[in-house]
């Protein structure tokens, strides 16, 4: 099939506006979440932004590569999420729009590549959709946290380490403020590897 007529061709200017735009929304959330001065949170939000635009950068350069440079504009209809401007909300929401790329709409978008011929560009829509997996899964265990005031709170003992001078304590409870340097809480790094695989 000529990749300029293929349904694959849409769906990766699609999936180039949705990492976009869910790069930029990773962004908003990590402002708010520095508001709160919960650096950690927010720094693992810029992450994510980060991976996002990783993807609209793959499926742009997939786009240019797979239509020879010839593309002046792709006409794209979809729908795109606006979740309300608070934290909690946020944090459920883009977890909800994770799940769906990684169950739904990334896989069916492989699909219709391989089926259209584009091998490669279907198995660079299911290793994005593992990716995504893996976001839902960070964000609906820091939700759960954040969304019960239980972010720096666990039931048996954790280690707590300041991001900013490296004191680390045992404790069911992280410090309120580091006894070093003086931090708040929100500066405390959160081992999600470690706490995820439990």
């Amino acid at each position: 099939m000529n990749f300029n007529d293929s349904t694959t061709k849409i769906n990766l200017a699609r999936s180039f506006a949705g990492e976009c735009q869910e790069g930029a929304r990773y962004q908003f959330m990590s402002k708010m979440a520095l508001q709160d001065q919960m650096q950690f949170l927010s720094d693992t939000l810029k992450t994510l932004a980060k991976n996002e635009m990783a993807h609209a950068k793959v499926f742009y350069d997939l786009i240019l590569q797979y239509s020879e440079g010839n593309v002046r504009n792709i006409p794209i209809e979809a729908g795109f999420p606006f979740e309300m401007p608070d934290l909690k909300t946020s944090l459920v929401e883009e977890c909800k729009n994770e799940v769906s790329e990684a169950q739904n709409i990334y896989p069916s978008f492989a699909r219709i590549a391989k089926d259209e011929g584009f091998k490669e560009i279907a198995k660079m829509f299911d290793r994005i959709a593992k990716i995504e997996a893996t976001h839902a899964k960070i964000l609906d265990y820091l939700s759960t946290l954040y969304n019960s005031n239980r972010l720096y709170k666990r039931d048996k003992q954790t280690e707590w380490k300041c991001s900013s001078c490296g004191h680390v304590e045992i404790a069911k409870e992280g410090f309120k403020q580091c006894p070093v340097c003086k931090l708040p809480q929100g500066y405390i790094i959160i081992d999600l590897e470690k706490e995820l695989s439990t």
